[in-house]
């Protein structure tokens, strides 16, 4: 287990509140957020032991993303989407506090390479960027198609520069005997990818992107998967985890997540905040309840 633990700052806030007011003005800077101060205090939350899989649970502006991307902050994981933050994040960040474990010879491990927090919004924009990516693609094949048909019966390009060169390796390709239209067509308008619901498609960006042996810090990596598409994801991470070296920091409030096999599930939303079993929270409760309800449809 790479991340052990992690410590948020204990009686610091009020100093860097003051000491951002002097840099903004003096005696009477002016702060517009003090975020994430004040966050989690009242929560009394200061230290974060972790596990193989570890859950912030929470409605939202709990902080369970923003305990994501303190942690991805100050451990300098890789990451792609923005997040918010503020005029005291990065110091807020500074005096954060994390510990590593130790392999089974005793060393203290580091981060692993490619550590990555991955948020919803990271699989948003793969599904839009390859529906973007196969709309260009559909483009250049309709092209494609006109120019095989005259690069192949057309009259011969003459070779007399540079300039020709790419125009005559097209006619070339379009004529050879072991080049079909299709082929051809694939060879320089390229291949959509196979786009299935947002669902699947959110489930194959975790098979392409998940590693062996590398922590990730995932926000909500249920949005836009059914409830079926959620329990091949817990899978998925279950198995990462127990076989592959692999560790998860998970902000969610999906009952099929929190119910993880052996998953350490924070309460953002109790005072103080707490661990918890996932079948005591608020948001599985009320599933429960519903069913219960209703169980005589069943």
């Amino acid at each position: 287990m790479y991340l052990t633990s992690f410590t948020l700052p204990v009686g610091i806030e009020d100093i860097l509140v003051a000491k951002q007011m002097e840099k903004n003005g003096g005696e009477y800077g002016y702060i517009d957020n003090t975020y994430p101060c004040g966050l989690f205090g009242p929560k009394d939350l200061y230290d974060i032991d972790f596990d193989r899989i570890t859950i912030f649970y929470g409605g939202n502006g709990s902080g369970k993303s923003t305990l994501l991307n303190l942690i991805a902050q100050k451990l300098e994981l890789n990451r792609i989407a923005p997040y918010n933050s503020g005029e005291l994040f990065g110091s807020y960040v500074h005096h954060c506090e994390y510990s590593l474990g130790y392999d089974e010879e005793g060393f203290r491990y580091r981060v692993p390479n490619g550590s990555r927090i991955i948020t919803s919004d990271d699989i948003f924009d793969y599904m839009l960027t390859v529906r973007t990516n196969n709309d260009e693609i559909s483009e250049s094949k309709a092209v494609a198609k006109e120019d095989w048909a005259s690069l192949k019966y057309g009259e011969s390009i003459k070779f007399s520069g540079l300039d020709d060169y790419e125009a005559l390796r097209m006619q070339i390709l379009a004529r050879s005997k072991s080049v079909s239209r299709r082929q051809f067509i694939l060879r320089t308008a390229g291949q959509e990818v196979k786009l299935n619901s947002n669902g699947e498609t959110a489930i194959n960006y975790f098979e392409s992107k998940l590693k062996h042996d590398t922590l990730y810090l995932l926000d909500e990596p249920e949005n836009s998967m059914s409830p079926k598409m959620q329990l091949e994801l817990v899978t998925m991470l279950e198995e990462m985890a127990r076989y592959c070296g692999c560790q998860f920091v998970i902000a969610t409030h999906s009952p099929f997540l929190l119910a993880m096999e052996g998953a350490r599930v924070y309460d953002l939303d109790s005072r103080p905040a707490e661990v918890k079993n996932w079948w005591e929270l608020e948001n599985v409760r009320i599933y429960f309840e519903f069913f219960m309800k209703h169980r005589g449809l069943f």
